[in-house]
């Protein structure tokens, strides 16, 4: 079979866009200022919420280097002319604000406990770099707790199953409304643990562990 065409593997462009990422310096998301653009982030965990204490303390071991989270932020709208001027966006901002808020409503989490790195990124390489970020991180809340980066469905809307990160971290108003689970909190509580223990960090697309932020 003939090899498909491809000037640039995607993978390793898509492994330049993550590593820029990484090389950024963690800051609190609680301390976000103001910036445009869209792009990809980063979430990290350093409370004390009982599941999470193994990644938790490697990141306060190795400033910030296990993700509980990975997204992205893509402008709406297309591209004016084409592809090569990109429309205004406060895209990302608004995301990692709006994560932000959920943390701040759950139960149990504080948003002090939370760092992020975050980049601005062309459109065209966003969904390749977050795509690559989790297929080699596998964060708990992209890859086993679900719901986090979810939104409110809107009125009548909500005869789905209450997302497990809201049956874990309760408090947002809409996921209330939701259908219940058959998993209790306690129930995720152990398969958080346990896809922990089994899903350790990994070094850096095979070139080490990153240990400083």
């Amino acid at each position: 079979m003939e090899t498909p065409y491809n000037p640039l593997d995607k993978i390793n462009l898509g492994a330049n866009v993550a590593e820029a990422l990484l090389s950024r310096e963690a800051i609190p998301l609680a301390d976000l200022t103001e910036f445009s653009g869209a792009g990809i982030y980063v979430l990290y965990y350093m409370g004390s919420f009982p599941a999470y204490a193994l990644l938790a303390e490697e990141n306060r071991k190795s400033r910030c280097a296990w993700p509980i989270y990975i997204g992205k932020a893509i402008p709406s709208g297309s591209r004016k002319g084409g592809v090569l001027t990109p429309e205004p966006s406060n895209a990302l901002l608004a995301r990692l604000r709006e994560h932000a808020k959920s943390i701040e409503t759950a139960d149990n989490l504080f948003l002090a406990d939370f760092h992020c790195r975050h980049l601005v990124v062309d459109d065209i390489w966003i969904p390749l770099g977050e795509a690559l970020l989790i297929a080699w991180f596998s964060p708990v809340w992209n890859a086993l707790v679900d719901g986090f980066g979810n939104h409110d469905p809107g009125r009548g809307r909500h005869q789905g199953m209450r997302p497990r990160w809201d049956v874990l971290h309760p408090g947002r108003a809409w996921a209330e409304k939701c259908r219940d689970r058959p998993e209790s909190a306690e129930q995720i509580m152990i398969d958080v643990e346990s896809y922990l223990r089994a899903h350790p960090i990994p070094s850096l697309f095979g070139r080490g562990r990153r240990t400083e932020g």
